[in-house]
């Protein structure tokens, strides 16, 4: 594939539509938290790709780019009030719930985006660039252990003190019932899936709209209500 100048790129359009939701909406509205967790990767990629940190520039731009663009896609329908997909529905319908706290937001947030999203956007790059998913395999994995460094320091950021999460708070129940590891080995398994049966439209369509579901449920779970 060919290899990417260093000019200005899609991924500075993203970063610039991300910084301007974080500076529109309230700190504590449960988008603004987990778009500044994104925007956090995304900076973190775009730094990587300007520093030739991956072996093919071009494909982890587009990869992206094209995964951003499903999140701000959704952002982008319940601004003009359409339905976002049904992963998102949950954070955008609990958004300024006070009993959800704000390493929830972004959890729900990470789901959404990994458990769907990047599936979809893998499938998206290999139409771009005209490649298999194999070919993406390195820059997946390269993006995946950057969620996996960032959601450590959610953790750290967003977790209550110690004083307040003990072991019988339902926040530690939530935690260990979700992980990042898994949901990539699984959006992965769904990018090569989709992949392989491009060919058959409502088989693809199906598969996306259970897809959606069910990372949608599992989004409303983390969201739970919690008692302070």
């Amino acid at each position: 594939m060919a290899q990417l100048e260093h000019f200005t790129t899609p991924v500075d359009a993203v970063v610039s539509r991300m910084r301007a939701l974080d500076a529109s909406l309230p700190p504590r509205d449960g988008v603004a938290v987990f778009n500044r967790v994104y925007l956090a990767v995304t900076e973190a990629v775009d730094h990587r790709i300007d520093a030739g940190r991956f072996p093919d520039p071009l494909a982890a731009m587009t990869l992206d780019v094209r995964f951003a663009e499903r999140y701000l896609a959704a952002v982008d329908a319940v601004a003009e009030e359409r339905r976002p997909p049904a992963c998102w529905r949950p954070l955008f319908q609990f958004r300024r719930h006070p009993g959800v706290r704000p390493l929830q937001f972004a959890l729900a947030g990470i789901n959404a985006h990994i458990g769907h999203d990047l599936a979809l956007a893998v499938v998206d790059a290999c139409r771009t660039l005209g490649c298999e998913p194999a070919d993406l395999e390195d820059e997946f994995d390269r993006v995946g252990d950057l969620l996996m460094t960032l959601e450590e320091r959610i953790r750290e950021d967003l977790m209550p003190g110690p004083d307040l999460l003990q072991i019988a708070d339902p926040l530690t129940h939530l935690l260990g019932a979700w992980s990042l590891d898994r949901a990539r080995d699984a959006t992965w398994a769904a990018a090569r899936a989709l992949w392989a049966m491009r060919r058959l439209p409502d088989l693809t369509a199906e598969f996306v709209e259970r897809l959606d579901a069910a990372v949608g449920f599992a989004g409303r779970m983390m969201l739970t209500p919690l008692p302070d």
